[in-house]
């Protein structure tokens, strides 16, 4: 059997109230042009201004999904290993609105261990905010994590 790489934190090392390092993510619209062609996700609201603004959004918006991957990037960089989330979901509370002026916008993730779950699994579940532009975008934002 091969030894573990797991190069994580320590479930024994980590206490409830741990805080995660926080990450920006910046997102402008040829991000979003080019998460549309790896997803296949082409809705106008995602790259159409004239379009985002006829159904009453601000201006464009990104991609849901898109936003939820980038938040759990936090917990995936401090944990070493993408496959060490074995549970992940939020409420979309906001969209992150996308102009078009050279900048775009930046997500913002902080995180903390909120709970040790399962001793024998060495599972804790992290706690995420995300916000853009002040507003909070994500809700009820929690992974489940098996660490070292």
């Amino acid at each position: 059997m091969a030894e573990s790489t797991v190069t994580g934190p320590a479930y024994a090392d980590v206490e409830v109230g741990t805080q995660l390092p926080p990450r920006s993510f910046p997102v402008r619209r040829e991000t979003l042009v080019r998460y549309a062609g790896a997803s296949g996700d082409f809705n106008p609201i995602h790259w159409n201004e004239r379009f985002a603004r006829e159904v009453g959004l601000p201006d464009v918006i990104a991609h849901g999904m898109f936003t939820m991957a980038q938040a759990v990037r936090v917990v995936t960089d401090w944990v070493g290993d993408p496959g060490a989330v074995v549970d992940y979901g939020v409420r979309f509370t906001k969209p992150v609105v996308v102009p078009d002026d050279g900048v775009g916008a930046v997500v913002e993730v902080s995180a903390k261990v909120a709970a040790k779950l399962d001793d024998d699994n060495r599972t804790v579940r992290v706690d995420l905010t995300a916000t853009s532009a002040g507003q909070k975008v994500l809700g009820r934002a929690q992974a489940v994590v098996r660490l070292a």
